[in-house]
């Protein structure tokens, strides 16, 4: 695919619906993406200090994050990936 094409197979930029425990962390808007889904993930975990001092890149649940993340205390931001998935539709 050609840089710039905008063909919508991009699946980051494709619109996506978040299970209700998703969406009381990201909202609903028609407009969002997996990509923007990620992003203000980001900016929950970052305002609640939700990153484990001691390793950033576990991310530890509160408990809005907890069903999102399987009932998990604590998963890795890659695992985070995997998890956010099975709230996306």
């Amino acid at each position: 695919m050609a840089k710039g094409n905008n063909s919508g197979n991009n699946a980051l930029q494709r619109p996506v619906t978040p299970s209700a425990d998703l969406a009381a962390i990201t909202g609903t808007g028609s407009d969002l993406t997996r990509a923007g889904v990620v992003s203000k993930m980001w900016d929950y975990i970052k305002k609640n200090n939700l990153q484990n001092p001691a390793n950033k890149r576990e991310i530890l649940a509160d408990a809005k994050l907890k069903p999102i993340f399987g009932g998990k205390d604590k998963v890795t931001m890659f695992e985070m990936n995997k998890h956010l998935s099975n709230h996306l539709k």
